[in-house]
């Protein structure tokens, strides 16, 4: 595999108009984005059916593809935490020690990568499932158990996998090579020094739009169900208009945690958001039927091991229907599309761990907490559906943001809870928005992982007008096309991906030569000349 260059630590500098940026991603990704946005407000009829055909179109023909790719990376990824020998690889360096708290590094890749979505489906999948699904009856155990198996499929160690594979390639080849942190880096032992021309532009433009457009998904999904709390609480109202102030108020405040920083805003606001989630959780196991929930997690968790290889690989071939196309593909696609942005920041977030702690603390503590989440929220909606009063199924089929709040209904201090949700929901939605910002910040200004504020501020804002664009263009239906799309060129990326991290992991042989501390030498074959610490200046090659 061909080294990269040995270079000095560039000298800082302002770059375009103070921005510190790569100019051909960033105004070509920016005016992708921005004419798309454009169009979808000025063409909302045309936009929104064009959307509806598009989503049908790419879901029947891509869907297995996107099928394929998530086994096969899932595949990818066990393979690697179970039967290789780099465990014990240390991303930055034989020296290199983590850069925040175990509790603060989950926070962080927790909240960004998944976040609004288990508030906004934790009830109201396993309740649409239960209510129809092509796998078993509609209503009663069969269906209930069905109902956990294809939620746990579409939450669990699949997307996990491919945020891995991403950070994992992110980290390995910008802290161990001293590459830049940026998506065409993972392509570095298949490209060698071409990642620096258009091959990689090309590479980062893609992974610039599928990012933004994946986080106005989510953003669009969260700001829905916010507005679904307030009109519970304060009968305000359901309508774009509300949702597109909502969206502004909520980027405001993403800015000012942008402003901030990552150790100062989004940590700080990861873990609170976390722990308020928590508590959530603990008031419905607690208040809920615990018993039924507890007992739920283990057989969950067993009949989810048990049908994995059926489920995964399930496309309706012999059914000849079109259930996948709104469910298991429209997932897999928002994950692959979440990937660059939720990939490179726990790339980001995770220097100094060794690449078994990286495997275990980004697919199987996520996914058992995903796992425990689902369970406490869906199995309760789930007994109060099958054993209680019921209501929860009609709720969710009217109207999907209101699930959550109709089933706090059911419990005592029912406006506390419905308020503390409201607050996890918009909690979670600022940290996807001013993560989001910065990942495509760093993207965009060639890798550089402290990116000036200025720039930070114009993606958060454009996050915000994307996602009120979709809205107004077409409401989900536009936000989940837009998601496959930007998920399917990211699909193939992504399988280009696993082969050049395990080509880079089998050509390390050990540190020889890395610049450790004022010039001092040590062996390290990758030549990396940054130093330990990311909170000091990156000597990388620049990308133009």
């Amino acid at each position: 595999m061909p080294e990269p260059a040995e270079t000095e630590s560039p000298p800082e500098k302002e770059g375009w108009f103070h921005l510190d940026i790569h100019p051909q991603v960033f105004f070509i990704a920016a005016g992708v984005i921005i004419f798309f946005v454009a169009g979808t407000i000025l063409f909302q009829a045309f936009v929104g059916d064009a959307f509806t055909k598009l989503q049908s179109a790419m879901s029947l023909y891509a869907g297995w593809f996107f099928i394929m790719t998530m086994n096969v990376v899932f595949l990818f990824v066990m393979g690697l935490l179970f039967l290789s020998r780099f465990g014990e690889i240390r991303l930055g360096g034989p020296d290199a020690r983590p850069e925040f708290s175990t509790f603060g590094w989950f926070s962080m890749l927790f909240s960004a990568g998944m976040g609004i979505g288990l508030l906004f489906y934790g009830v109201a999948e396993p309740m649409f499932h239960y209510v129809a699904n092509p796998i078993s009856h509609a209503g009663g155990p069969d269906a209930a158990r069905t109902a956990m198996d294809i939620t746990f499929l579409h939450w669990g160690l699949h997307p996990w996998a491919v945020y891995a594979v991403v950070g994992l390639s992110l980290g390995f080849f910008s802290f161990n090579k001293g590459l830049p942190l940026s998506i065409r880096t993972a392509f570095y032992p298949i490209f060698g020094e071409k990642i620096y021309g258009w091959p990689g532009n090309i590479v980062d433009i893609v992974a610039t739009v599928a990012t933004l457009f994946g986080v106005a998904t989510s953003l669009g999904l969260g700001v829905q169900q916010v507005n679904a709390g307030l009109d519970h609480l304060l009968g305000i109202g359901q309508t774009r208009l509300i949702q597109v102030i909502l969206i502004a108020c909520i980027t405001a405040v993403a800015t000012w945690s942008v402003v901030n920083g990552l150790d100062k805003g989004i940590r700080r606001l990861s873990e609170i958001n976390l722990t308020l989630a928590g508590l959530l959780a603990l008031f419905v196991l607690l208040v809920g039927p615990t018993l039924f929930i507890l007992n739920a997690v283990l057989e969950n968790i067993g009949y989810y091991i048990q049908n994995l290889p059926a489920l995964s690989t399930w496309n309706e071939t012999y059914e000849q229907t079109q259930w996948q196309h709104g469910w298991t593909i429209f997932y897999w696609a928002w994950w692959i599309a979440w990937s660059p942005f939720v990939g490179m920041f726990i790339a980001r977030v995770s220097y100094g761990r060794t690449i078994r702690e990286f495997l275990l603390g980004v697919l199987l503590v996520p996914t058992l907490v995903t796992f425990l989440w689902i369970t406490i929220f869906g199995n309760t909606a789930l007994y109060i559906e099958m054993f209680g009063v019921g209501g929860i199924a009609k709720a969710v089929q009217e109207n999907i943001p209101t699930s959550l709040f109709v089933l706090m209904e059911d419990f005592p201090l029912s406006s506390l809870t419905s308020a503390l949700s409201v607050v996890v929901i918009i909690t979670f939605f600022v940290t996807s928005s001013d993560s989001g910002s910065m990942v495509i910040d760093i993207i965009t200004s060639g890798g550089n992982p402290d990116p000036p504020v200025l720039s930070r501020l114009f993606w958060a804002l454009l996050e915000g007008f994307v996602a009120a664009a979709l809205l107004l263009g077409g409401g989900l239906a536009a936000l989940q096309t837009a998601t496959i799309t930007t998920g399917l060129p990211f699909a193939a990326i992504l399988l280009g991906m696993c082969y050049a991290l395990w080509k880079g992991l089998s050509e390390y042989s050990g540190p020889q030569e890395t610049t450790v501390g004022a010039g001092k030498k040590e062996p390290s074959e990758f030549r990396v000349t940054r130093k330990p610490s990311l909170k000091k200046t990156f000597g990388r090659r620049k990308l133009w």
